[in-house]
């Protein structure tokens, strides 16, 4: 894995800025090299903002987003369109506005989805659908670029302190319990994080601060999961200033 190396901008502004123009970036260099490229989104405020940021940005029309596949990192397992989802938000800010694949979109599955409430059920067909992304030859693709935010706990997607699925094997797992409501949601798995090419962590905010520096410090990943964050190729904290202000 990647050893982490720190951005820090001025404002949760500038940091959404600066990351839609690094993901524009990242994106066009992949498909120039491989003739496509995978992301993996996240929500919450700064996730979203990043998106928004992208989707208002003349330069998004250098990427040929009908050769883009889309995933996602967590979810929240609730019906389709709740407006707490991250598929909600990241449809609104951007996803929408561009001229994506239809079938290159890989949302988690929704509570009112095929396997209706049945939340280990979802997380076994998202895990099914990432397998087929490659063929069966893995269990995940090799996603160029992962998103993750970090909440005041220093969980990452939905990997919370403390909690069984810090140790799983499995690429997905159905996460009941989680101390943020709603408590039930599907999440990657460090596994499936540790694929990725790179990994970039995005934190806005004096709350994000101790968990930031508990990243970087070598804290295990049962007290900090954000310490376990990390890209094979490359590991990006980009910061605004409040949230480095540990560091």
């Amino acid at each position: 894995m990647s050893r982490p190396e720190v951005l820090v901008h001025a404002d949760q502004d500038d940091l959404a800025g600066a990351v839609a123009a690094r993901l524009v970036s990242a994106v066009a260099a992949a498909q120039a090299e491989r003739g496509d490229a995978s992301i993996v989104l996240t929500g919450g405020g700064v996730g979203t903002a990043v998106l928004a940021a992208l989707g208002a940005a003349p330069a998004r029309e250098s990427i040929d987003w009908r050769r883009v596949d889309v995933w996602w990192g967590d979810e929240r397992f609730l019906p389709s369109g709740d407006a707490e989802r991250n598929e909600t938000g990241a449809r609104e800010a951007l996803l929408d506005r561009v001229d994506l694949d239809p079938a290159r979109v890989h949302a988690m599955p929704a509570s009112d989805g095929p396997d209706g409430d049945d939340v280990e059920a979802a997380a076994a067909r998202y895990a099914a659908e990432l397998a087929a992304a490659v063929g069966g030859s893995g269990p995940v693709p090799a996603f160029d670029v992962l998103m993750l935010g970090v909440g005041p706990d220093a969980h990452v997607a939905s990997l919370f302190p403390g909690m069984p699925a810090l140790e799983e094997g499995r690429p997905v797992v159905a996460v009941r319990g989680a101390p943020k409501p709603p408590p039930i949601r599907i999440s990657l798995t460090f596994p499936a994080l540790h694929a990725a090419r790179e990994v970039w962590v995005l934190a806005s905010g004096e709350s994000k601060a101790g968990a930031v520096r508990l990243g970087l410090a070598g804290t295990g990943t049962s007290e900090a999961p954000v310490a376990g964050a990390r890209g094979r190729e490359r590991t990006l904290f980009l910061l605004d200033r409040a949230a480095a202000s540990e560091l």
